[in-house]
């Protein structure tokens, strides 16, 4: 029988086991089994350490490699963005946070800033809403009441109801946002009106509005113009019409802000300094020197007890024990040292009177004796409302309120001082005229209170009021030497006169009449600070409207405020703050001329002429009565309108319907009057050539004048 084969590791142990010992062996029939068995496992061991070995330096290494790329990792997640985001979220993440709409009822007037707020949010986050269903999604999300009812009903859970965002936002635009933008912002900017808000606010409406219609400026600026307060609408008329609409808007806006700031003042009571006859009686003394205790006065009171001795059966005004005070009136005991008397001439209605007046710096405003005035049968004008009079003292004279007031009278002092004036009537039996503060203020005569003369009379005298007793010729030159007037109307530069335009023109029937709203009485304005500039152009102004008679120095409770507004040439132009007389002036709602119905006069019409009248508004008397209501404060005094002034709220009105009249049998047939624009339109040149001729004749007549440098002739 053959030995078993031996394995090649059971060789090995052979080879390498130590030799058999001869005596061991022979002692042994088997090899020895015990010791190849643990040859065996001690190499079996030592393999598997060796393997053990090799894994734990490959874990080493793998768990290196793992930190290293755990570390680069962190380190790569701090420096840039997450790498699912693709690069184009760069700036989205960099970018400004934007905040979350507000949610959508359904309000047609939310619904475009809603969808731009929306379309904002989801562009600026397209990571997070990369697909139209995500989009639609945010913005249903936002929905509530109507617009959620909306997306309910159309919503479909088993199939796509919008197949893109940009069809989403066209039918959410049907339902909420169904207007057109252009058509219906044109309709919404004919029917803003400004009302009650600022001009800042109004002209934010508009402005919105504007960006919508896609109109150009010159529509814009009419309707902007048209939806005005007409206390702003009169503020503003009298600006130059080349501003753009921006400058426009701006000019509005500054003088709405202005307008807006003023504070009215107590109403004005004019002084009039008198000595008394006669002292008033003396009080008990709980009444003169100390006064009733309010605790000791509601005791009476409540006793029904007189407030004057303390008993009971009476009241104070019927006091048995109260001696009567007497009323104050002029005295002719004393003359103070600041008042001298002059021989004067007045004359009114072909009549003249001698007399003499009361100069007297102390008073504040020009009176007449009552009775003097009916002896004479002076002109009057009813005074309303009735005008209140005091002494220095507060003490009402005589019954305290001044009812008339004289018309227009010519005052003479000395050979060569004319004037015209007016004169409050007062109970003064001593002095007929007395000649107050606004006469001295106006003329500036050098007084000798001694010698009660004056020596010599103003710059403003040697103009205006020494130079009257010339008398004018009776067919003055024409002041027009321009050639730009057609030879055709060269017997007609009447209608052209700037001095003619500079006189006070006659009262007629349509005189600038002022109603107040039952039961309200005119504002008194403050009285503005003036840089030195502004002083120097205001007392320009006051003087010149004093020579041509437009306006005259007033006592008038009434007032408003007197500023000026920088022209775009640099110029300063002066304005009345009327606002609080225009709030309760009953309105003349006088229809203006409409520019399509203008223009379709127009069509058959070859040949063309615009004049423009010179000073338009004060071609317009006030009416008589109603002078004190216009009047306005300055630093150098108190005046009032004798013509109608720019600013009052019914002066469009008032002078459309008088130069309507003017030309009511040319209108729609060869003239278009526009308040101070006449167009004049005619099919052939002879035609038109009488046309104008007629038009030029009706302005002489009625006393109208046209303002050649801004006419445009044929």
């Amino acid at each position: 029988m053959d030995p078993p084969p031996t394995s090649p590791s059971m060789a090995a142990l052979q080879k390498t086991s130590p030799p058999t010992d001869p005596a061991t062996a022979s002692s042994t029939d088997a090899p020895p089994a015990e010791s190849t068995t643990v040859l065996h496992l001690t190499t079996e061991l030592s393999a598997q350490a060796s393997r053990l070995l090799a894994h734990e330096q490959q874990l080493d290494r793998l768990t290196d490699l793992t930190d290293q790329l755990v570390r680069a990792l962190q380190g790569f997640q701090a420096a840039a963005p997450p790498a699912s985001s693709p690069p184009s979220a760069q700036p989205v993440t960099s970018g400004p946070r934007l905040a979350f709409p507000e949610k959508f009822d359904g309000t047609a007037t939310k619904c475009k800033g809603f969808l731009l707020q929306c379309s904002l949010f989801v562009n600026q986050q397209p990571h997070l809403y990369p697909t139209d269903e995500c989009k639609i999604s945010f913005v249903t999300s936002l929905l509530s009441g109507r617009a959620l009812e909306w997306a309910t009903a159309v919503w479909r859970l088993d199939r796509p109801t919008f197949p893109s965002f940009a069809y989403f936002l066209q039918e959410f635009k049907k339902v909420f946002q169904p207007c057109t933008e252009s058509g219906d912002a044109g309709e919404q900017i004919m029917a803003l009106r400004q009302g009650r808000r600022t001009a800042a606010d109004y002209a934010l409406s508009f402005r919105t509005l504007a960006a919508q219609s896609g109109w150009n400026d010159g529509p814009l600026k009419l309707h902007y113009r048209k939806g005005l307060h007409p206390d702003l609408q009169m503020e503003l008329a009298c600006r130059d019409e080349d501003l753009t609409l921006d400058q426009y808007i701006e000019l509005s806006i500054r003088v709405d802000n202005l307008m807006r700031s003023r504070k009215p003042v107590r109403p004005f009571q004019p002084v009039f300094r008198s000595t008394l006859t006669g002292e008033p009686a003396p009080e008990p003394m709980q009444l003169g020197a100390t006064k009733l205790t309010q605790e000791e006065r509601e005791r009476r009171l409540r006793g029904n007890l007189c407030l004057y001795c303390g008993l009971a059966g009476h009241i104070r005004a019927n006091c048995p024990t109260r001696p009567p005070r007497p009323s104050p009136s002029v005295s002719p005991l004393k003359t103070p040292t600041n008042c001298c008397h002059l021989p004067i001439k007045l004359t009114f209605n072909d009549t003249s009177v001698d007399t003499t007046a009361l100069i007297d710096s102390g008073v504040a405003g020009n009176f007449i004796d009552a009775g003097f005035v009916k002896s004479n049968n002076l002109p009057l004008l009813s005074c309303s409302p009735h005008v209140a009079v005091a002494a220095l003292d507060g003490r009402p004279l005589g019954s305290g309120r001044i009812q008339f007031t004289t018309d227009d009278i010519h005052l003479q002092i000395e050979p060569s001082h004319r004037e015209t004036i007016r004169f409050f009537v007062i109970t003064s039996p001593q002095t007929p005229v007395i000649l107050g503060y606004p006469w001295l203020n106006q003329h500036g005569p050098s007084v000798s209170w001694t010698a009660r003369t004056i020596s010599h009379w103003s710059p403003y005298c040697q103009e205006h009021c020494l130079s009257t007793v010339v008398p004018p010729r009776a067919s003055p030159p024409p002041d027009n030497t321009s050639n730009t007037i057609p030879s055709d109307y060269s017997d007609l530069l009447e209608a052209f006169s700037r001095t003619k335009a500079a006189r006070l023109p006659p009262h007629r029937p349509g005189d600038c009449a002022i109603d107040l709203v039952p039961g309200t009485s005119p504002p008194r304005g403050r009285v503005f600070p003036l840089s030195r500039a502004e002083s120097e152009a205001m007392n320009s102004y006051i003087q010149e409207e004093l020579a041509k008679g437009f306006i005259a120095p007033s006592t008038s409770p009434a007032s408003a405020g007197f500023f000026f507004v920088k022209k775009k040439d640099g110029g300063l132009r002066p304005c009345i703050d009327y606002r609080g007389l225009n709030e309760i002036t009953v309105k003349y709602r006088y229809p203006l001329p409409l520019v399509p119905s203008a223009l379709e006069q127009l069509r058959s019409a070859r040949i063309f002429t615009k004049l423009d009248l010179r000073s338009a508004y004060n071609l317009i008397r006030i009416r008589a009565g109603d002078e004190w209501k216009t009047a306005f404060s300055t630093t150098s005094g108190h005046y009032e309108y004798r013509v109608m002034p720019f600013g009052l709220a019914n002066s469009p009105s008032c002078f459309q319907s008088f130069v309507n009249e003017v030309f009511r049998d040319m209108l729609n047939r060869w003239v278009i009057v526009y308040i101070d624009d006449i167009l004049v339109y005619s099919r052939s040149l002879p035609e038109h050539i009488n046309h104008v001729r007629l038009v030029l004749q009706r302005l002489i007549k009625h006393q109208l004048y046209a303002k050649e440098e801004k006419c445009e002739f044929h």
